[in-house]
């Protein structure tokens, strides 16, 4: 038995059928995006030939995740969340078959490609908290972080599977057949919705008629030293030394730019992250869920530091591999605290601020990356950047006893219906 629990631990997918949809759900679709955004970056290519072009695909996604995510938290605490996602769903459905028409019409607009891509983006941010609040609904607390650790192992795959996929596909078939691609698995994606269960905010009744609600998604989070020092732990790790912008100028001053080295660096990350997710059964039976993520954290700074002065190949790809299996780590634990953490009638909210630091965070931390790179060196930025990931955190840890202290709940009570207490709700009370 022992054995066993340091592997993936399978059992929300066996425990509720309801998840299982879900999870196959949200596979197909981050499968299909990952083939998307390998056509879109290619397609901009071939309209532009600029870095100007391909790096306003960035406006396209990152401006939407932030505006509309935040909106979308606030519907997840105000409407039934089943109906938030299946909306959702339906508007990234549209957006995809967009795109598949206009590559089929041999589109030469820029713009109209970039707006298709901020429509489908738009769709994703309003249902992404309702889509985040579902596990701890769904499952009971002692599998929430299995069912966080399940999913984080499919964004992997699809991360690492993704790109190739994609490449294979434009090559034989063009950019119809890989929007057609993301379009069906979004289509899968929406079947699953329409079979989940209904899922409204605690304090609703079964026509709705909750009131708009009155605090913001940060002030909660900022009561509560839990929620805020997971946060911000996450925060300091991303903001202070995310590497991925350093990837192209580190193999040309190292590795001689050859692009298939520039690819390695990519694919280590994710076969990292595979492999702590495939052997995250021990992690996340672990209470110590504060702990874990601030150690995880720790060590994501420490490995990226290290690949700064990494001089072999392999070395080189050995400290990204133990930084993606660390990110890994970190973030199952944080999704798990802060769902666990927050009571259902505020989950919304908090799940969409955690939303727009999760896509703010490493993106301006490859800006300040490059930045710092820019005026100094490669390897300067990530070391300087990793250590000061390492004291932010250390900072955190010193200053927030709650999240040190930290335990999820052995068993939450899995609602079954609306009205029924939230395990969050009790183990909002929990320190």
């Amino acid at each position: 038995m022992r054995g066993r629990v340091r592997f993936l631990d399978t059992r929300p997918l066996r425990s509720s059928q309801s998840f299982r949809d879900l999870w196959i759900g949200t596979s197909a679709s981050q499968l299909g995006g990952q083939i998307a955004n390998v056509a879109v970056l290619a397609q901009v290519w071939d309209l532009t030939g600029s870095p100007v072009g391909t790096g306003a695909i960035g406006l396209a996604t990152g401006l939407p995740m932030v505006l509309f995510g935040l909106l979308g938290g606030t519907l997840a605490d105000t409407v039934d969340r089943r109906a938030v996602v299946r909306a959702s769903t339906v508007g990234q459905l549209l957006a995809a078959v967009g795109l598949c028409a206009q590559a089929l019409a041999g589109n030469r607009n820029v713009v109209l490609l970039l707006a298709l891509v901020a429509m489908g983006t738009t769709c994703s941010a309003l249902g992404a908290p309702a889509r985040r609040a579902f596990p701890v609904r769904l499952l009971p607390g002692d599998q929430v972080a299995a069912g966080l650790a399940l999913t984080n192992v499919s964004f992997q795959a699809a991360m690492l599977a993704g790109p190739a996929l994609a490449g294979l596909i434009i090559a034989r078939w063009d950019f119809p057949a890989a929007y057609a691609t993301q379009a069906v698995a979004v289509a899968v994606s929406m079947l699953a919705a329409v079979r989940l269960p209904a899922m409204r905010p605690e304090g609703t009744g079964a026509a709705g008629g909750r009131r708009r609600p009155k605090r913001g998604g940060w002030r909660i989070v900022l009561r509560r030293p839990t929620l805020w020092g997971s946060m911000a732990t996450d925060l300091s790790a991303t903001l202070l030394a995310m590497p991925i912008a350093l990837f192209p100028l580190v193999n040309e001053i190292r590795f001689e730019g050859n692009p298939q080295t520039l690819g390695l660096f990519l694919s280590a990350v994710a076969v990292g992250g595979i492999t702590a997710g495939l052997l995250s059964g021990t992690v996340t039976r672990w209470r110590r869920a504060g702990l874990v993520q601030l150690s995880a954290a720790g060590v994501w700074g420490l490995a990226l530091a290290c690949f700064g002065l990494a001089g072999s190949l392999w070395l080189a790809l050995g400290c990204l591999a133990v930084a993606g299996a660390a990110d890994t780590v970190s973030v199952v634990t944080r999704s798990a605290l802060v769902q666990l953490e927050t009571p259902d009638a505020y989950r919304g909210r908090v799940s969409s601020v955690e939303h727009v630091i999760g896509v703010a965070g490493p993106e301006l931390g490859n800006f300040r990356g490059g930045l710092l790179a820019s005026a100094t060196s490669a390897s300067f930025s990530l070391v300087v950047g990793g250590l000061s990931a390492i004291l932010a955190i250390a900072a955190v840890a010193a200053t927030n006893a709650p999240l040190r202290a930290y335990r999820t709940p052995p068993a939450a009570v899995k609602p079954t219906a609306p009205g029924v207490a939230d395990a969050a709700a009790a183990a909002g009370q929990v320190c």
